[in-house]
C-alpha cells in the first residue's frame, strides 16, 4: 500500500488498486486535512476505472459537516471533470445509518468500487449508544458491530468484484486513543496515520499494516509530506520512516 494514492497523480495514475488492502484506516487530529485526503482517495479511484459510466465510488460523511467544511482539492484537478460524477455522496447522521447500509450491501444491484466513511468515529454517540445497549461501553460495543458489518460487507463485494473500504477518524488522536486503536487494528489491517510537521500548515502521512491475530505491525511503508495551501492539498514528496521518526 502506498500514500501515493490519496494524492493527484496526473495520468501517471497508479495501476494496481487491486493489490492494495481492501480494509483502510486513516486517522490524524482535527484540521488535517483528512477529508481532503479521502475525497482526492475517491477521485483516484473512479478515475482508475475510466470506463465506468455509472457512479462506483460511495462518499459517506455527515451533510452539515461537508457543507461547513468540504474537502479541497489537488492542483492540476478540473472541478467539471466527468470523474466526479462517478463519485456519489451518500449522508448520514449517525450509527444506525452505517449499519443499516452495510446490512442491506448484497442487495444492490452494483456494487461500489470503494467505500469512503468520513469521520466514523463521531458518528457513534457515547449516551445514545450506552443507553441503545444499557451498557456502559455502549459506544465500543456498536463500533465492533458495525466495523464487523463493514469487514462483512466488502468481503462479500470481493468474491464478486473489487471494493476499498476507507475510513477516517480523529479519536485515535484523542484520550481515548488506546481503546479506539485496539478496536479498529482488529478489524482494519492498514493504518495511515497524520501527524503535523515543522512547518504551521504541513503534516506527514505514514502507513503501516497489522496483523488481524496478534496486533503486531507486519510493515511498514514511506511516507509522505504533504500541505493545506491556498484552498489546495499540495503533495510536497515522499520521505523514508526512519527519517521522520
Amino acid at each position: 500500500m502506498m500514500v501515493e494514492m490519496f494524492f493527484w497523480k496526473g495520468n501517471n495514475l497508479l495501476q494496481q488498486f487491486e493489490n492494495y488492502s481492501n480494509l483502510l484506516l486513516l486517522s490524524g487530529p482535527p484540521s488535517s486535512g483528512k477529508t481532503s485526503l479521502l475525497f482526492q482517495f475517491a477521485f483516484n479511484i473512479a478515475a482508475h476505472d475510466s470506463n465506468s459510466t455509472n457512479p462506483n465510488v460511495l462518499f459517506i460523511c455527515n451533510r452539515h459537516r461537508l457543507d461547513f467544511k468540504p474537502p479541497f482539492l489537488s492542483q492540476g484537478i478540473d472541478p467539471s471533470s466527468n470523474v466526479f460524477h462517478r463519485i456519489r455522496i451518500k449522508y448520514v447522521n449517525d450509527e444506525e445509518d452505517i449499519r443499516n447500509y452495510f446490512a442491506a450491501f448484497h442487495l444492490h444491484d452494483k456494487l461500489p468500487d470503494a467505500v469512503v466513511i468520513d469521520d466514523f468515529g463521531d458518528l457513534f454517540d457515547n449516551r445514545v449508544c450506552q443507553q441503545r445497549y444499557s451498557n456502559p461501553r455502549g459506544r465500543d460495543l456498536a463500533m465492533v458491530k458495525s466495523l464487523a458489518l463493514c469487514h462483512n460487507a466488502i468481503n462479500y463485494a470481493n468474491q464478486k468484484g473489487s471494493c476499498k473500504l476507507l475510513l477516517s477518524d480523529t479519536h485515535t488522536h484523542q484520550g481515548d486513543s488506546p481503546r479506539f486503536h485496539f478496536i479498529y487494528k482488529k478489524w482494519i489491517p492498514t493504518t495511515f496515520t497524520i501527524k503535523e510537521g515543522d512547518i504551521s500548515g504541513s503534516f506527514i502521512l505514514k502507513g503501516r499494516s497489522y496483523s488481524r491475530t496478534d496486533n503486531t505491525a507486519t510493515g511498514s511503508m514511506k511516507a509522505a509530506k504533504y500541505s493545506i495551501a491556498l484552498q489546495y492539498l499540495v503533495f510536497d514528496g515522499l520521505v523514508n520512516n526512519d527519517q521522520i521518526e
